[in-house]
């Protein structure tokens, strides 16, 4: 399950209903799902695609989503400091950014710019979905041993093409996995 920490007012939320209310608030949609699905280890990603059809279908249709992938990123996968600098910046996109975690973990952070909390951030872990609203300033560390499988959900993948705002801000903000 999730954990939610702002940084700045030294405060964390660990209960799945508060993480909720505080995402709601903020146009943030987050929920559980099963990870009970007998998957084998090494599942292919039709396979893990096929196993969550029941939770994605739905939600896809009344998103209006129309593609979903499976990203896998390991300390062995190819590029992975460009990968991982590809997200560590803090960027927005023309879209919804979707995430399932189905196994591992990563932290997405927040730039709100609300008087009350400028930056806050979300440990998401297996079982976590997460809906990035467009336009929203984020950015999303892979931790240092990256161990993350997760189902990408798109309405169109050309808008997920992330434009970087060059604020910097993320060079503040660290919260090791």
């Amino acid at each position: 399950m999730a954990v939610l920490r702002v940084p700045d007012k030294n405060a964390s939320l660990a209960d799945e209903h508060e993480i909720r209310r505080f995402l709601d608030e903020r146009g943030i949609f987050y929920e559980r799902w099963s990870t009970d699905v007998g998957l084998p280890a090494d599942a292919t990603d039709d396979q893990v695609l096929a196993a969550y059809d029941l939770w994605l279908e739905p939600f896809m249709e009344k998103g209006g989503y129309r593609s979903a992938g499976v990203v896998r990123v390991t300390p062995d996968t190819p590029n992975l400091d460009a990968i991982r600098d590809k997200f560590s910046r803090e960027h927005t996109h023309s879209e919804d950014e979707v995430r399932f975690f189905v196994e591992g973990s990563g932290l997405f952070w927040f730039h709100t710019e609300r008087p009350e909390e400028e930056v806050f951030a979300v440990l998401c872990r297996e079982g976590d979905l997460l809906s990035v609203p467009a336009n929203t300033k984020h950015w999303f560390d892979l931790g240092i041993r990256p161990m993350v499988c997760a189902i990408r959900i798109f309405t169109d993948q050309a808008g997920w093409v992330p434009r970087y705002t060059h604020s910097g801000i993320e060079h503040r903000y660290r919260w090791p996995l």
